[in-house]
């Protein structure tokens, strides 16, 4: 896996807010502001959609898999087929002219073979990495519960860290609030998060 800036040309990092189409992939680990973020940042964008990849795994009526610790192939399947379908989506959004501002759990070696499947450009990639004592004051403060049986935010959170690829713009979002988050974002997107990733081929 390669990855390489994607070439803004004579773009300038404020081309997002000038309504330019693009896919920005905002991913972390459950609690860690995904939707809110996502939410405020397709806000302040002039034609933005906001893409909830979660809402495909809802969609399973019968036979859904969770993914777990330990996920059954069954659990995989479902989560690259969530992510297939999200990256579809987004491209034909982009076709229509619009930013698709993509939001979901997107970790490990599944970042990777979710941006390959992605061909709307430019693309980029927003990690959420709050420090564990944010994601569990979060999670206590929340009116749903993220973590349950399968694992605990601390047992993700280490997992998330040391698996997924330094890829895009990683930001540590303890000490902010969401309108920050969005702020900074902007700000450093276009010349931290844009990736150009090569094929997935497993």
């Amino acid at each position: 896996m390669t990855t390489e800036r994607a070439d803004a040309g004579a773009t300038t990092p404020n081309s997002l807010e000038q309504g330019t189409p693009a896919v920005i992939l905002i991913t972390g680990i459950q609690a860690a502001g995904k939707s809110t973020v996502a939410q405020l940042l397709a806000e302040r964008l002039p034609r933005a959609v906001h893409v909830r990849g979660d809402l495909f795994r809802k969609m399973v009526v019968t036979g859904r898999q969770e993914m777990s610790a330990d996920p059954d192939p069954e659990a995989v399947a479902q989560l690259r087929l969530r992510h297939r379908l999200t990256a579809s989506v987004a491209d034909e959004y982009v076709q229509a002219g619009f930013t698709a501002v993509v939001q979901d759990i997107v970790i490990g070696d599944e970042l990777p073979r979710t941006l390959a499947q992605i061909r709307a450009r430019p693309l980029f990639v927003v990690v959420l990495a709050p420090s564990i004592d944010s994601i569990e004051t979060r999670e206590a403060g929340r009116g749903k519960t993220a973590y349950g049986q399968h694992w605990g935010p601390a047992d993700l959170d280490r997992l998330f860290r040391a698996e997924t690829p330094r890829i895009g713009l990683w930001l540590d979002t303890s000490g902010q609030t969401a309108q920050e988050t969005v702020t900074e974002i902007l700000a450093r997107v276009w010349t931290e998060a844009a990736v150009d990733p090569a094929p997935h081929t497993s």
